[in-house]
């Protein structure tokens, strides 16, 4: 980390700085703010991003018979569910010791890839596409998916097509939309029909196409201008995300691959049923999201990055044609420069969302989806961890579960958490690009938000931490006056 991070992290005697706070993040999936504290010439001291809510799933679903995780967890978000369904399913095939039939992995796997497309799509086309095709301190007036339907109505549709065939997916696999309950302990509750093959099959090769022109809209926009794309709220950071034993991206199962800034592998193909001994849980006490990092290199420096950039650039290569051809483009660009961007995320994502489109029309070829045989079991175990990549990268699920059938304790790292200390360091970046020592705007603001914006985070997903929160309780009188103030800090001192 660079002294000036250091400097905008460590802020000296803040209590004689100004704060100003964005309130909330807008255009993300959950409720978060950005506090940022500056001297009398607009000098930046500190840029943290905080996470305001607090979701406490990791508690309730202790008590609860273990068949009822898969349902039960993917409550924590309306926008990526199915990977909540998937990597809890994923960890109860563990308790009950199944092998999937193949009729229940490539159901599961074309559900997820559904689940991949439609959140690829939410993001990009609904939630960035205003700020990447507008510009960042565009009127705020149209900097939105209205002003997009507005300026560039073939791109809005596609965006909301290309979402709702993922969401079509979505509804044959797993019975709803939205939480639906297609995934049990050891397999599926139901195949793809002739009919339902058929009627996805039909949008199948538009998808594909739609998704290849949105990787060529990002494309364009990193090549008429590089010196902006390439350098926005860029920094070296460690990656960590799943491939396949032939180093393949895999979105589904794998092992784990992790390397540090400089591109060296710190391990591959690791067992992830045993991820604790290489990724644990740091807290502080101004976010109610945890701040994970590798054991090896310490709470300080081991801090790593997931989701789209880390899965396209450390992967082998992608097994699909036209997504692997990209993949290639993407990793050459500028000398390198644009995979190691922080907005080459959007690029990475789209990449993305064209692979899971040829997979889910290969998938649709497939006859196994008629398949019969939906639910295996074996051996009984106590312990079960489902890991998967998710639309925003990595999630972990675990488990542990008694001989009464009941889970007794429950750890998630999703996607945003791993990706916490990333995003804090994207925005230091950017503070420090275009912020530090000018007059605040609404656009240079919004220049921040742009960077949280590009890992896409799930803010809902994420609200979990250890030990004792930071509570504030106020009681008003009926004139609006404080009668009193209860206060309890982050280590569990309360006071008056």
């Amino acid at each position: 980390m660079t002294d000036i991070n250091t400097k905008l992290e460590t802020a000296e005697h803040p209590e004689n700085l100004r704060r100003v706070a964005i309130d909330p993040v807008s255009r993300v999936e959950g409720h978060g703010k950005v506090t940022l504290l500056l001297d009398e010439n607009d000098r930046v001291h500190q840029v943290r991003l905080h996470i305001v809510e607090f979701r406490g799933f990791e508690k309730f679903i202790q008590g609860r018979p273990y068949w009822e995780a898969p349902v039960m967890v993917q409550r924590l978000c309306g926008i990526c569910p199915v990977s909540h369904h998937l990597a809890a399913s994923k960890a109860m095939d563990m308790i009950v010791g199944a092998t999937l039939t193949p009729t229940a992995e490539k159901v599961r796997r074309l559900m997820h890839y559904g689940q991949m497309l439609q959140s690829h799509a939410l993001h990009f086309f609904h939630l960035c596409s205003p700020d990447l095709l507008f510009g960042f301190d565009s009127d705020v007036a149209k900097r939105n998916i209205v002003g997009i339907a507005a300026a560039h109505p073939e791109i809005a549709k596609q965006g909301v097509l290309l979402r709702k065939f993922g969401q079509e997916v979505i509804r044959i696999t797993a019975g709803k939309r939205i939480h639906g309950t297609g995934s049990v302990a050891g397999g599926v509750n139901k195949n793809v029909s002739i009919e339902e093959r058929d009627y996805l099959l039909k949008d199948a090769d538009q998808m594909v196409a739609w998704s290849a022109d949105a990787v060529g809209i990002i494309k364009r926009l990193f090549s008429l201008n590089p010196e902006l794309y390439n350098n926005f709220g860029t920094f070296q950071a460690h990656t960590l995300n799943l491939v396949r034993a032939d180093g393949a991206m895999d979105l589904y199962h794998g092992g784990l691959r992790a390397r540090d800034m400089n591109g060296q592998t710190l391990f591959d193909h690791y067992d992830y049923s045993h991820y604790w001994d290489e990724i644990f849980e740091d807290v502080k006490p101004w976010s109610y999201m945890k701040f994970p990092f590798l054991r090896s290199l310490g709470p300080e420096t081991g801090w790593y990055r997931v989701g789209p950039l880390s899965r396209v650039t450390q992967c082998d290569f992608i097994p699909s044609p036209l997504a692997e051809a990209e993949r290639k483009t993407f990793i050459a660009h500028d000398g390198g420069n644009a995979a190691k961007a922080t907005l080459g995320f959007h690029w990475a994502r789209m990449i993305e969302m064209l692979h899971t489109a040829e997979m889910i029309r290969e998938l649709l070829h497939d006859p196994d989806l008629q398949g019969t045989d939906l639910v295996s079991k074996g051996e009984r175990q106590e312990r079960g961890v489902g890991v998967i990549e998710a639309p925003r990268g990595t999630l972990i699920h675990h488990y542990k579960v008694d001989e009464n059938d009941q889970i007794v304790r429950c750890n998630l790292i999703v996607s945003t958490t791993h990706n916490n200390q990333a995003m804090n360091e994207a925005i230091r970046q950017v503070a420090r690009q275009f912020i530090d020592g000018k007059k605040l705007t609404e656009g240079l603001l919004n220049h921040i938000e742009v960077a949280i914006r590009a890992f896409d985070p799930c803010l809902s997903c994420a609200t979990h931490a250890l030990g004792k929160m930071p509570l504030e309780v106020e009681l008003l009188g009926m004139d609006g006056a404080r009668v009193d103030l209860l206060m309890r800090s982050g280590d569990g001192v309360v006071s008056c």
